[in-house]
């Protein structure tokens, strides 16, 4: 039995190290050094290409939750970011060529994974788990198509922020859908005329974030189409244009006046559970500290938690609830799993988790052994599920965060003292499950 593993990035690495470490075979397919793509310089595998950190180290963090049970899964990430640590503060840093080489020499080395310097074009028969990132080759992209249908995959990633729900402040906002129509889906921030004119003219303002030369290309693509038209772009087309587009009042009843506002932002669902909103038709190129300061003007934002930014950049990815379970793997056809960035987890770390994850599963499921769903009050767990459950009808790519876990039974009002009352949680029930499953790191 041999698994092909698709991509040599984060999440390919980590899922051929989970099957390999289990005993089992591991073809691993990377196209460098025979071709690169826009963002990739360096021939090593798991190549860091935007920023040197994987965020926050601390345990009571989203990011250092995540990376902790990473390391107690057995995480050849882990391993090879202690090994070429750089001092960062608080942050987990790395030099970059260290890092790569430690990987790229314990990939190498290892006697069940034999590496494999060609382009895939194809999806290959047998177990296979693709994780070829975010820029992934226009051909194996038709071929992912081809399996899992056009409307599906998505080439674009344009993203509107994320904020958490406990944050907003919901004597200013209220809940209703346009016209009464259906149940009251959204959560309104209703602004007045002058509200709105501030607004308005701080947004057209405001500082964009510099675009990489991979992403130029994709930024002329979204201009073409209405629906992916940053907002700040759009804002600068006119003074009333907001209030014709995503900021249209029409059809709503502000109760605090009884009114119609002058303008209004919906916020929608990212999640069953309601923790978490995005804005809607908040696509944005700002800068995050930028889309932080000016979306805060907007009624009930003020203290608002923002777990994800909105970005707009090229991202080849799934519209992965409804394909994928929590596992990683595709619901129409069970030999084939998915890792990485393409699934809709965003960032390094939760790349290399979701690798972890996928191989983990993949390799018990070989191994005749009972398939294991971490725990939603797990970071891991909880990120599986959102890709498994999230929205279909505006699915967005999510990194980890507090928001995504299940809510404490007890009220906390501290954030630190109630993120380390989650995380000692998640851990807890992490190792209740190495126990249970006899999990071998």
């Amino acid at each position: 039995m041999v698994v092909k593993v698709i991509g040599a990035g984060l999440a390919g690495c980590e899922a051929a190290w989970q099957l390999a470490e289990r005993g089992i075979s591991v073809e691993l397919y990377e196209m460098k050094p025979v071709k690169y793509t826009p963002a990739h310089k360096y021939p090593g595998l798991c190549e860091l290409v935007c920023s040197n950190s994987l965020k926050a180290d601390r345990v009571e963090s989203a990011a250092g939750l995540l990376k902790e049970e990473m390391r107690r899964l057995g995480s050849l990430t882990m391993q090879a970011a202690s090994a070429s640590r750089v001092p960062a503060g608080g942050a987990l840093a790395v030099c970059r060529e260290e890092f790569s080489d430690y990987v790229t020499e314990k990939i190498k080395s290892h006697e069940n994974i034999r590496l494999i310097s060609e382009e895939v074009t194809d999806i290959p028969d047998g177990y296979v788990i693709i994780a070829t990132g975010p820029l992934t080759s226009d051909a194996l992209s038709k071929s992912i198509m081809k399996l899992v249908g056009e409307n599906y995959l998505y080439f674009h990633d344009a993203a509107a922020p994320i904020v958490m729900a406990e944050s907003l402040d919901m004597s200013l906002v209220f809940e209703a859908s346009r016209y009464g129509r259906g149940d009251a889906d959204y959560l309104n921030c209703p602004m007045n005329k002058e509200e709105y004119l501030s607004f308005y003219n701080e947004l057209i303002n405001a500082e964009s974030a510099p675009l990489h030369d991979f992403d130029s290309q994709s930024m002329k693509e979204f201009k073409v189409y209405e629906g992916c038209m940053p907002i700040e772009v759009l804002a600068k087309r006119g003074e009333d244009t907001m209030r014709f587009g995503p900021l249209k009042p029409v059809g709503l009843t502000d109760p605090r006046t009884g009114k119609r506002p002058y303008a209004c932002v919906q916020l929608r669902k990212e999640n069953n559970a309601g923790t978490l909103y995005n804005l809607v038709g908040f696509q944005t190129n700002l800068k995050f500290g930028e889309q932080k300061r000016v979306f805060s003007m907007i009624t009930g934002l003020k203290d608002a938690e923002f777990v994800r930014y909105g970005v707009m950049h090229r991202n080849t990815y799934l519209n992965s609830p409804g394909l994928l379970d929590r596992h990683f793997c595709l619901k129409s056809d069970n030999r084939i799993y998915f890792a990485g960035q393409m699934t809709g987890v965003e960032g390094y770390v939760e790349s290399a988790a979701s690798g972890i994850y996928a191989g983990m599963s993949l390799a018990r499921r070989i191994l005749g052994l009972e398939e294991i769903t971490l725990p939603n009050d797990t970071m891991l767990g909880a990120l599986s599920e959102y890709i498994e459950l999230g929205s279909a009808s505006g699915f967005q790519p999510m990194g980890s965060n507090m928001g995504i876990l299940p809510p404490l039974p007890q009220k906390i009002r501290g954030k630190q003292e109630k993120y380390a009352v989650l995380a000692q949680r998640g851990l807890l029930s992490l190792e209740k499950a190495i126990e249970i499953n006899d999990i071998k790191a």
